[in-house]
């Protein structure tokens, strides 16, 4: 039986050490389109008791390359930019990303982060990014 393009997708996520640490998951991959979340920690946090920018950036960059890599194939983010819209507090950060533009060797990508609580969902970030292919 074929490996699902899913299961591919977090089994490469698997192999990131950093990713690994941190603990992210993989919950959609498609073509266009990828979702990944992070359980927020204690260790995730700034002086003010906000997710760490570092942390919603990390989040944004690695969606905009599965969202990129899911038409280019193996793809590594070669900028990106990302608008801090809200401070991030709350229990779970999610990342959506997709593709709005893909040629033979690169991809351009959008992704909007999100932070969850028990009650609610807010935006907290934006982010742009420009995917290249690998070889």
């Amino acid at each position: 039986m074929a490996e699902s393009m899913l299961d591919y997708g977090r089994r490469i996520l698997s192999e990131q050490p950093f990713s690994a640490s941190m603990g992210t998951q993989l919950d959609a991959w498609s073509e266009d389109l990828a979702e990944l979340s992070l359980e927020v920690r204690p260790d995730h946090l700034q002086q003010h008791g906000f997710v760490h920018g570092g942390v919603i950036a990390y989040l944004a960059d690695n969606a905009l390359a599965f969202a990129g890599g899911s038409r280019l194939g193996d793809a590594v983010t070669m900028e990106f930019k990302i608008n801090y819209i809200k401070p991030a507090r709350g229990n779970l950060l999610v990342a959506r990303a997709r593709v709005i533009s893909a040629g033979k060797s690169q991809a351009v990508c959008l992704c909007e982060v999100f932070v969850e609580d028990e009650t609610e969902v807010t935006l907290c970030a934006a982010a742009q990014g420009t995917i290249w292919k690998i070889g």
